[in-house]
């Protein structure tokens, strides 16, 4: 297989395993977000497997097809904010590539770097969901940090697991040969 399409090809089995794990959720919550089985972590290994470029337009091609399976559109802006750049944040994985623990890192930054868009995209559109008297950015880290940090936990749980792990190394040893 051509070196350039192996990135494209393992890049949409990765989105497609984030949609199908995506479309298990485990909790949801009223106002969207839920907690689901991996698909960040699969939307983190196009990143993790062959680097930032392809990590980050690998997310945001999922994001934008989240959007069209279930849109919630609300402003143009809030759209770039909640899909493509949220989910793009996911491709972060791939500047710890090369790193000592970068699959954890990685991880960890994509994590961050989604929870930093869907808390931007609470505050600025979404602020009047917040109770009354309570600061739309601690409602907005409150509620997306709920989601988002229940399946980060769930996930790093299972990268613990000696096997999963070796085999998500296996898989980029075979993606970069």
């Amino acid at each position: 297989m051509s070196k350039n399409v192996k990135p494209l090809v393992y890049s949409a089995v990765c989105i497609a395993l984030s949609v199908a794990a995506g479309s298990l959720s485990l909790f949801s919550l009223p106002n969207g977000g839920s907690v689901t089985p991996c698909s960040m972590l699969f939307a983190c290994l196009p990143g993790f497997f062959f680097g930032p470029v392809c990590g980050i337009s690998s997310g945001i091609a999922y994001g934008l097809l989240s959007f069209i399976l279930k849109p919630y559109f609300y402003t143009p802006l809030q759209v770039l904010v909640d899909y493509p750049l949220a989910f793009g944040a996911l491709g972060l994985s791939g500047f710890f590539s090369g790193r000592k623990h970068g699959l954890y890192l990685g991880y960890l930054a994509s994590c961050l770097g989604r929870f930093f868009f869907a808390f931007l995209s609470g505050v600025i559109f979404f602020a009047e969901y917040a109770p009354a008297g309570m600061n739309p950015a601690v409602y907005s880290a409150g509620y997306n940090g709920s989601y988002i940090a229940a399946e980060a936990a769930l996930t790093l749980l299972l990268l613990a697991i000696p096997p999963v792990r070796a085999a998500i190394f296996r898989i980029k040893s075979g993606a970069r040969s």
